[in-house]
């Protein structure tokens, strides 16, 4: 649960003096959502629907021979079946393009076009009338299969002379890059202190509660097509179908109604995506296809597949001086869309200098093809990654130093008056909270009287640990800066769109698309804050690729920062209207007119006009205003944070390992964080719960493993091991609330820290923990079976 002690004095009385910014006002999407009113994609039911079931790969790389289909068109209920040969000439495969050096990009195809890369990949396509006619059909379908070399080891894949995986790459590295500052070589040789690692982390799944799922729907009399999808980026994908079917944005839509999770894992375009809107348009009929929790462990992108060789130098005082790293990225089998396959891997070396001041810094990554699912986007990216091999080295150099974790991060943070600091890789960190942080967490936990508690457990024999970890992501990105390294879409802006309709109701539409974050809540608080709108009049849509022209979606912790300033632009600018208006009606100034609760008042007496009495004079009640007075009572504006900005974080977590039996029991886990001006801070608690519960699974149990022949041996919930509620302590959350000097509301997004601090606390608290043994922990997650063993090696070394 959520310490509603450590927050309350902090975020109720924010002196910001906001009415509705700021407010913990229950969700307002929930009452339909926990009555089970919402309506997600499966819920969608259509007459003479038909339904995909896909023959997937059950070989991890082989050359295809050749398919036979003919029983399986005669099967009962069938009404066609594909393969690529079919789709050539329909379906354009898509390439994610990047501006960087050393990038092989690689297409997707609706379905596998000449060989198969991974176990799960869609093969064959067979639209019958129900799903269970689809599955039985499949049966029929017989492929002849080459096996080719397995690509399954990242390192040995990287290798010059290894079995290539797309043939026109030339290798299986396809992405490669090289940050670099200073001499670090140099630096590192005159080092007093150096501390190195191999450190692994190892595959993960986002696991949303509703696999994917999508629905094409065809208008043959409009040549129209509408895709409901259970997606983070409608706007993506609708502009990447137009390009693969050839078909105008207006007579294509792409719509995400409630969606049950993302995580990341949704943010992506998938070939079951351009095959259903293919399937539809082709056959003239609805098409749905919902995948089953098998396909969705073997088929969805996955994340945080990484070995990273680092080394951290340090002086005689404890002040770093050098950090290089060597990074082999798993990018799976194919260079994802639209993010490529740059994105997870090339930011572990971006963020591995993180909060601290390292003047020579060297980081080189190399993104790597194998014969598994794509890496994607996962609630994170890359940082979790990064953050933990640079806390864990600072705590390794702590205790060779014999200086305290704390005061050795407090020293070597960037400080206060030191912003904005550019970092070895070249990110800049504006004005942000990193002392602070560490300060408040520590605070929080009562830090002195933990290690106190610590001392008189190890005099017991008790395994007592306490870990930290510290870092700062970038958030709410402008123009500037590409979400995923080189690419060319434009991430950077968002549109809203708020009108009054004749009734006096507020619409606000914005490009984003909320899978759980309560979007429907927070942006209705901006526009009620800045227009002046009772909550209830203010109705919120997304989801949705026609709500505005560019409506990318939600991902890069980016919605609050950029639809939220954006909605702050719009309402500003109709409130402009809704006041001129009002002063004709009233007969007074603007200056003497206050908007607040969906009325307009003129000061000092008790004249006013209600937004429904407002706006039936400007629409409905010709003569009351001038027609050249008369305005429409909407605004659409696009907001822009060109650099963004940047969110900072402490993670404590409290720990004890069982001497006898090895289990860890996490005690407590206190987060401090400066996500800039809170919006709801009822709900930032829940994205910090959420987002610590996942990175607690990153830490301990989640961990996708293939076998030497690619087989996925986690492919269901009784072996992908994720955490239960009972397993989740008890979580504070301390907020700092350092208002963005660079976003519009001082906003900075939050939806991704969790997941970045907890995996490094957690494995610095066990390594903390197990000190006496003299024990570091590389390698995550922490399995009861790698503890286990490095119990065991220790004390047989003893």
């Amino acid at each position: 649960m959520i310490d509603k002690a450590a927050t309350a004095g902090v975020t109720d009385n924010v002196a910001a003096g906001p009415k509705m910014v700021g407010a913990r006002i229950r969700r307002t999407e929930d009452p339909r959502l926990l009555t089970g009113n919402g309506a997600y994609v499966d819920d969608r039911q259509q007459a003479g629907m038909l339904h995909v079931a896909f023959r997937r790969s059950d070989h991890s790389h082989a050359r295809i021979k050749s398919i036979d289909c003919d029983a399986a068109r005669g099967a009962p209920g069938v009404i066609a079946v594909f393969t690529a040969a079919d789709l050539e000439d329909r379906v354009k495969p898509m390439l994610a393009t990047s501006r960087m050096a050393n990038y092989h990009a690689t297409a997707i195809f609706a379905l596998a076009q000449g060989k198969v890369r991974y176990v799960g990949e869609p093969v064959v396509a067979v639209v019958a009338e129900s799903r269970y006619l689809a599955e039985d059909a499949l049966e029929f379908v017989e492929i002849d299969f080459e096996s080719l070399p397995t690509i399954i080891d990242a390192e040995a894949a990287a290798r010059p002379d290894a079995p290539l995986l797309h043939e026109g790459a030339g290798t299986n590295v396809l992405v490669a890059r090289e940050f670099k500052r200073g001499d670090v070589d140099v630096a590192m040789e005159s080092a007093a202190v150096r501390v190195a690692g191999r450190f692994r982390m190892h595959r993960k799944t986002p696991l949303a509660i509703e696999n994917r799922c999508y629905v094409a729907e065809y208008s043959a009399g409009q040549d129209t097509l509408t895709l409901y999808a259970s997606t983070q980026v409608p706007g993506i994908i609708r502009d990447a179908l137009s390009e693969a079917l050839d078909i105008p944005g207006n007579r294509l839509r792409v719509v995400a109604p409630d969606v049950g999770g993302g995580f990341g894992g949704k943010a992506s375009l998938y070939p079951e995506e351009l095959f259903v809107a293919f399937a539809a348009r082709h056959l003239g009929r609805h098409v749905k296809w919902t995948s089953d929790r098998l396909e969705d462990l073997a088929s969805t992108s996955q994340g945080f597949d990484e070995i990273i060789d680092a080394e951290l130098g340090l002086d005689k005082d404890g002040f770093t001086v050098a950090l290089r790293a060597d990074v082999i990225g798993d990018v799976g089998a194919y260079s994802i869309y639209p993010w490529t396959a740059a994105l997870e891997p090339v930011q572990v070396v971006s963020f591995l200098p993180g909060p601290y001041k390292i003047q020579h810094y060297r980081g080189r990554v190399r993104g790597v093809a194998t014969s598994k699912p794509p890496m994607g986007p996962y609630r994170g990216v890359g940082r979790p990654a990064s953050t933990f091999v640079t806390e864990r080295l600072l705590d390794m150099a702590a205790r060779k130093l014999n200086i305290d974790p704390k005061a050795l991060r407090l020293q070597n943070m960037v400080q206060p008056d030191e912003f904005p600091y550019k970092i070895g890789s070249g990110i800049v960190w504006d004005q942000c909270s990193f002392t602070e942080c560490l300060v408040a967490a520590c605070d929080a936990v009562d830090y002195p009287a933990l290690r106190k508690r610590q001392a008189a457990a190890r005099a017991e024999g008790r395994w007592f640990g306490i870990g930290i970890a510290c870092f700062a992501e970038l958030t709410g990105i402008g123009s500037r800066i590409s979400a995923a390294p080189g690419m060319p879409i434009n991430t950077g802006t968002e549109t809203a769109k708020i009108t009054i309709d004749s009734t006096g109701a507020v619409t606000l539409a914005v490009g984003t698309a909320g899978h759980g974050q309560g979007h429907e809540t927070t942006f209705a608080q901006v526009v009620a804050e800045h227009l002046g709108a009772r909550m209830r009049d203010i109705r919120v849509i997304h989801g949705d690729s026609a709500a505005v022209p560019n409506a990318t979606g939600s991902y890069a912790s980016r919605s609050a920062v950029l639809a939220g300033g954006a909605a702050t632009l719009a309402a500003k600018e109709v409130k402009e209207k809704v006041l001129r208006a009002a002063a004709h009606l009233l007969e007074a100034s603007t200056d003497d007119l206050e908007i607040e609760d969906g009325k307009v008042v003129v000061a000092g007496t008790d004249r006013s006009i209600t937004f429904r009495q407002l706006a039936r004079a400007v629409y409905s009640e010709m003569g009351r205003i001038p027609s050249d007075q008369r305005e429409e009572l909407s605004a659409s504006r696009t907001y822009d944070p060109v650099f963004g900005t940047a969110s900072t974080a402490t993670h404590v977590a409290v720990l004890e390992i069982d001497v006898e039996t090895y289990q860890i029991k996490l005690e407590r886990f206190v987060v401090a964080e400066d996500c800039g001006r809170l919006i709801n801070p009822m709900i930032v608690d829940g994205q910090i719960h959420g987002a610590v519960a996942q990175g607690i699974g990153a830490a301990l149990y989640e961990e996708m493993i293939y076998n030497d022949e690619g087989q996925n041996v986690t492919a269901s919930l009784v072996d992908y091991i994720v955490p239960a509620a009972s397993e989740i302590p008890p979580i504070s959350a301390v907020h700092i609330e350092s208002a963005s000097l660079t976003t519009l509301g001082g906003f900075r997004g939050m939806g991704e820290g969790g997941t970045i601090g907890a995996p490094a606390a957690i494995a610095n608290a066990v390594s903390d923990a197990l000190v006496p043994l003299g024990i570091d922990v590389f390698e995550l997650p922490i399995t009861p079976e790698r503890l286990f063993r490095l119990i065991e090696n220790a004390q047989s070394n003893l």
